[in-house]
């Protein structure tokens, strides 16, 4: 037994002084690459099924309404006769987004002509009015921050760019809404001293990226100023988000992935790229994973928020990785998200049915920008 351990040990001197002279080469992991996911026609005309068999579905419905009193139980079609279908208000708003963003990338979509009446008959001039008066009820003036705001705009901002004649009325109906909006927006920010960091509907983040683009768009000054300057002041010294944390059970938007996607819009490039090394170092390394959030209950409510945060990850690595060469990898990442979720949402439960195609529109449409 002696001799053996002697000359285990005599092996092991020997192995670590030939190490010392050696050059070991790390090995390289590789992933294989994910196909690209690009929108096209038979995705267009399925994913338009699932906002056109909900917008006009008033029921089931969460309201999330603070009753000042006795009469303001109404219905929701009452109360909101624009947005009342697809159970909640601003799944109801997206909707109407997937619509006119299919309509506008593929006109030659199946039923377009009908799905343009549908539109005009939500979005009509009357419709609008109530909307607006809705929002200025005295226990509604938070209804819908940011979230159901965010969406409105990236509605409005889809019909300013959509040159068609029917975008042109539906943008001047829906415009006392968008303006009220914005206006909000304007409001609410400087008393927001702090940002909400979190995987649902209140991330700040989220609501001001696409309140940003809409500015952008329309060329609102006002309204980048505002956005701009709160961002910044909420964002530019935040350093090593844990991406490890991600995600919590129900979330449907990625908090570090969001705030770097804001920043990209945001920031000159080269000051981006020093924030993003600080923020999300990780990201750079070309063989970076991500792992897909795994949905367990396609019926339970919150638990097929994962299929959204897959389908908002990849808009948000999508933009992170736009024009930066050396991360292009997270475009790979990205199209994993998509392609492990893409496939569940049609034929859905009504659960994750009546808003999925939205988020899965806009992650594929982030592939082709």
């Amino acid at each position: 037994m002696k001799n053996i351990i002697l000359l285990l040990l005599t092996l092991c001197v020997f192995n670590c002084q030939n190490n010392q002279n050696t050059k070991v080469e790390t090995p390289k992991f590789e992933t294989k690459p994910e196909p690209a996911t690009l929108l096209n026609i038979k995705q267009a005309n399925a994913l338009a099924n699932l906002p056109l068999h909900c917008i006009n579905t008033e029921y089931p419905n969460r309201l999330s309404q603070t009753l000042g009193n006795q009469e303001d139980l109404k219905s929701p079609m009452q109360l909101h006769p624009a947005f009342y279908g697809c159970f909640d208000w601003h799944s109801s708003v997206h909707g109407h987004w997937s619509l006119v963003s299919l309509l506008k990338s593929f006109p030659e979509i199946s039923n377009a002509s009908a799905i343009k009446q549908k539109l005009l008959n939500n979005i009509s001039k009357e419709n609008i009015e109530a909307e607006v008066v809705y929002f200025q009820g005295k226990h509604n003036t938070s209804f819908e921050r940011t979230y159901g705001w965010a969406w409105l705009l990236k509605l409005a901002e889809a019909l300013h760019t959509w040159d068609n004649e029917t975008a042109r009325q539906l943008e001047a109906n829906l415009q006392p809404l968008t303006n009220l909006i914005v206006e909000k927006y304007i409001e609410f920010l400087p008393k927001l001293n702090y940002p909400l960091r979190v995987g649902t509907h209140t991330n700040t983040a989220f609501g001001l990226s696409f309140a940003y683009d809409y500015a952008v768009t329309v060329n609102n000054e006002a309204l980048k100023n505002a956005i701009k300057s709160r961002a910044l002041y909420f964002f530019t010294a935040d350093k090593n988000c844990p991406m490890s944390w991600e995600p919590s059970g129900s979330d449907f938007l990625s908090p570090c992935l969001e705030e770097a996607a804001l920043m990209k819009r945001l920031l000159p490039v080269n000051d981006y790229k020093i924030w993003l090394n600080d923020f999300l170092p990780e990201l750079k390394n070309r063989n970076y994973n991500l792992e897909v959030g795994v949905v367990s209950d396609r019926t339970d409510g919150q638990l097929v928020h994962l299929d959204g945060v897959n389908f908002s990850r990849a808009w948000s690595l999508n933009k992170i990785a736009e024009d930066l060469p050396e991360y292009s990898h997270l475009k790979n990442i990205a199209n994993k998200h998509i392609n492990y979720s893409l496939p569940s949402i049609f034929g859905d439960s009504y659960e994750g049915g009546h808003w999925l195609g939205s988020f899965a529109i806009y992650a594929l449409n982030s592939n082709q920008e």
